[in-house]
């Protein structure tokens, strides 16, 4: 029995790499993503702290050393959230990008993929017309020897 070839396998095992490396790339984009927001989120946090320790220092006696120098750890900090902030715009824009390729790849892997059955499907339906040929050849043999017989 034949045995099939795809004369494009070569294309389809590259396109199952290159699908495979964007799933890489949108994973590691999706945890840089992750750590951004996580800093993020600590910063804002150690901001309210600070701020909880102004209100503090305001209700305690009026210590203005102290309150200058939480004032100051409180711009630094929003100055640390706004450049944070950009990060973890700048970490969804790649997300956003890696989810782009990743999905153009995903359809070139399954175009490759639906080739590939066509292809198969082209071969069994030869395979198939060229076992009728030879039953029809078998059956017109054994029937010419009948007659001569």
């Amino acid at each position: 029995m034949a045995k099939f070839i795809y004369r494009m396998q070569s294309i389809l095992e590259l396109r199952e790499k290159l699908e495979e490396q964007a799933r890489n790339n949108f994973a590691e984009a999706r945890l840089r993503l992750d750590e951004e927001e996580e800093k993020l989120e600590a910063l804002n946090a150690r901001l309210l702290a600070y701020e909880e320790e102004g209100r503090r220092i305001r209700e305690d006696l009026l210590d203005i050393l102290k309150l200058n120098e939480n004032q100051n750890a409180v711009d630094r900090m929003k100055e640390r959230i706004e450049l944070q902030k950009i990060e973890v715009n700048k970490a969804a824009v790649m997300l956003e990008e890696a989810r782009i390729n990743l999905t153009e790849a995903m359809q070139e892997t399954k175009i490759q993929n639906k080739l590939r059955e066509n292809a198969f499907e082209e071969f069994k339906r030869e395979l198939v017309a060229e076992e009728m040929k030879e039953v029809d050849e078998l059956t017109s043999f054994t029937y010419g020897q009948k007659l001569k017989g």
